[in-house]
Formats: structure tokens, C-alpha cells, sequence
């Protein structure tokens, strides 16, 4: 960011960061968001997908598909409200859409081709507008 001038930067956790280390989140995407803006650009959090419902890694965090999403719902919006920032909900894409469409790869985390479209979809639509 200090050699090239963007005009977004577009931040993403891992898949269950704003969960597992939900301080740890907060406190980071307010210091990455007062670099980007130093540096002339406009943050944008890019809001991940709970894991696949009924999917084996949900196990893993004690919680179900609608808990996953609606916690990281929470925590992406707050993070986006405190940094006055845009945010691309693909994760609220993916829960509307989650008994319709496929949108997973085998592994139930990463998005499949469709996942991924919709995702792009999305992040070209926050910033166009």
C-alpha cells in the first residue's frame, strides 16, 4: 500500500477468526483500517459464509449453521460499524440462498464456482456503488 495507491482494500478473516478470536478481530481491523486510510484507499470487510450446514466442521466449534452465520453476521457488521466502513456481506448471500443453491466445495468450508461468482458478484457491487 505504501508503493501503489488502491482505492479499496478489501479485508478478509479466516473463515472462523471473528469466532474463535473475536477481540483479537476487532482490535486488528481497526488498526488495518486507519493504515488503509493513511494510505488514501477505503477499507471494505469482505463478510464470510458460516461452513456448510450440516457440514462436519461445524462440529468442530460446537455450534450450527444458523449460530456460525449469525455470529459472524454480528461480529463483521460491528467491526464495519466502528471503522465507518463498506461492507460486502457474502456471508448473508450465502445464508439466503443456502436451501436453494449448492454454493460449497466438497470440503463444506470454501465456496465452489457459484460460491465464488456470487461472492465476486457482491464485492463488485459494494464497490460500484
Amino acid at each position: 500500500m505504501q508503493n501503489e495507491k488502491w482505492d479499496f482494500v478489501i479485508l478478509q478473516e479466516m473463515s472462523n477468526g471473528p469466532i474463535t478470536s473475536e477481540a483479537s478481530f476487532l482490535e486488528n481491523a481497526e488498526k488495518l483500517c486507519e493504515k488503509i486510510r493513511e494510505n488514501g484507499a477505503k477499507p471494505v470487510f469482505y463478510a464470510t459464509w458460516a461452513y456448510q450446514r450440516g457440514g462436519k466442521k461445524l462440529e468442530i466449534f460446537g455450534m450450527d449453521y444458523d449460530e456460525m452465520y449469525q455470529k459472524l453476521y454480528e461480529d463483521y457488521h460491528l467491526a464495519a460499524d466502528r471503522n465507518h466502513t463498506l461492507i460486502a456481506d457474502v456471508g448473508k448471500k450465502f445464508y439466503e440462498l443456502s436451501d436453494k443453491v449448492n454454493l460449497y466445495a466438497d470440503d463444506g468450508c470454501h465456496p465452489n464456482e457459484k460460491g465464488s461468482q456470487i461472492a465476486a458478484e457482491i464485492i463488485a457491487e459494494v464497490l460500484m456503488n
